[in-house]
């Protein structure tokens, strides 16, 4: 499909200039985390923590009372509509378009989501308070990962970093699936149907040719309120109408899918997921380790985004080859498939935005989770890294 002749943004265009793109975007990724665990560490604390989580004192919106609503219920919606538009372009015209290109990523984002879970199980067996959290491991975070990766340098095969690509592109629909079946609860049946009506709406107008953009931002606002209030989570709206949004050729020879997309994502990697880690990645460091009943949370997260993960892809890509399923990614080694598994262990953003559905009413809960995120991909992006610099070496 022919690239749209789309100019982005003076401000997006401007922050992949500053920041360099994938590698500047997981950059600021860790910059902004670190600046929020500083803050949540320091004696700045409370009124940081107060910032996000006190009651405003007006909102348009009752449901989100708080900044931090705003951003986790609100802002993220964009970023999930960033993933729908990926998606739907991976799979209409994009590496998962065909069958044989599908098997190794599907098979490795399943494995990869599933082996986690049951580490964090196993784990968390005799505290069954715990069991809601099994998908906090699950995720990967594509920003950090990418990041990781270019930083790297040309050392490595492109065809490795697509398969990480492909994989984090199916790895985010699954989170999606996961976060509208298992983390839903007390249905708004009326306005489930509202929402539903707007994005049958979305999808005829594609189909009519309507090629404007602000017809499907306003749609997408349109069904994200009525979802907000469904009982299912707001953001899984983004991904829905995002997946409306036609990515056929206009008379002009562009894509409406594709230029929305040149637009929306450098605003998702640079704005709303630095945001969104502003107002997650704080936590409080306590002076001494968790112990017991209390040590199980973070380490059933963090050995399931080390271990889990590194196991769970790593596996899938043995056994495709040794079964004749799929080829492992043309010129990659076995060390770099390793290192690359390690890699997708850093579940960052999703993994904490999962951690806060699974534990909403247990804020201390919540803090655990985030210990045991920040340790887990920490651990997995220096173990990824050490492998493919090590696999870079002339032998």
């Amino acid at each position: 499909m022919t690239k749209p002749r789309h100019r982005l943004s003076h401000f997006t265009a401007a922050a992949v200039r500053l920041f360099g793109g994938e590698a500047g975007a997981g950059l600021l990724l860790i910059s902004v985390a670190l600046i929020a665990l500083v803050l949540a560490n320091s004696p700045w604390a409370t009124p940081w923590h107060d910032l996000f989580h006190h009651l405003l004192p007006i909102t348009p919106i009752g449901r989100l009372n708080s900044l931090h609503a705003w951003i986790n219920d609100g802002l993220m919606a964009v970023f999930f509509f960033v993933v729908g538009l990926e998606i739907k372009r991976e799979v209409l015209d994009g590496e998962l378009s065909q069958a044989e290109q599908r098997r190794l990523p599907v098979l490795a984002a399943a494995l990869g989501m599933a082996v986690p879970a049951l580490v964090y199980l196993l784990v968390t067996r005799e505290v069954p308070s715990l069991r809601a959290g099994w998908a906090i491991p699950a995720a990967t975070d594509i920003a950090f990962a990418v990041g990781v990766i270019a930083l790297l340098g040309k050392g490595l095969p492109p065809s490795l970093r697509l398969f990480l690509l492909t994989v984090a592109i199916v790895d985010d629909l699954g989170a999606v699936i996961i976060i509208a079946v298992f983390y839903t609860a007390g249905l708004q049946l009326g306005w489930l149907a509202a929402g539903a009506f707007v994005l049958a709406a979305m999808a005829a107008l594609g189909r009519c040719g309507v090629r404007n953009g602000w017809a499907f931002a306003v749609g997408a606002v349109l069904a994200w309120f009525c979802v907000l209030h469904s009982g299912i989570h707001a953001t899984v709206a983004g991904v829905l109408a995002a997946l409306t949004v036609p990515i056929g050729l206009d008379r002009r020879g562009e894509s409406l899918l594709l230029r929305m997309e040149h637009v929306l994502a450098p605003i998702s990697a640079f704005v709303v997921v630095p945001i969104f880690a502003l107002a997650n990645a704080g936590v409080a460091i306590p002076r001494a380790l968790p112990h017991g009943a209390a040590l199980l949370l973070p380490l059933g997260i963090g050995l399931g985004l080390l271990g889990g993960k590194t196991i769970g892809i790593f596996g899938a890509v043995w056994l495709a080859e040794r079964s004749g399923f799929a080829k492992r990614p043309a010129g990659a080694t076995w060390l770099q498939m390793l290192g690359l598994a390690a890699l997708c262990g850093i579940g960052f953003t999703m993994s904490l935005f999962i951690a806060g559905l699974a534990f909403a009413a247990s804020p201390a809960l919540i803090e655990d989770a985030k210990l045991g995120v920040l340790g887990g991909s920490l651990l997995a992006g220096l173990a990824g890294y050490a492998v493919l610099r090590w696999s870079q070496r002339p032998a």
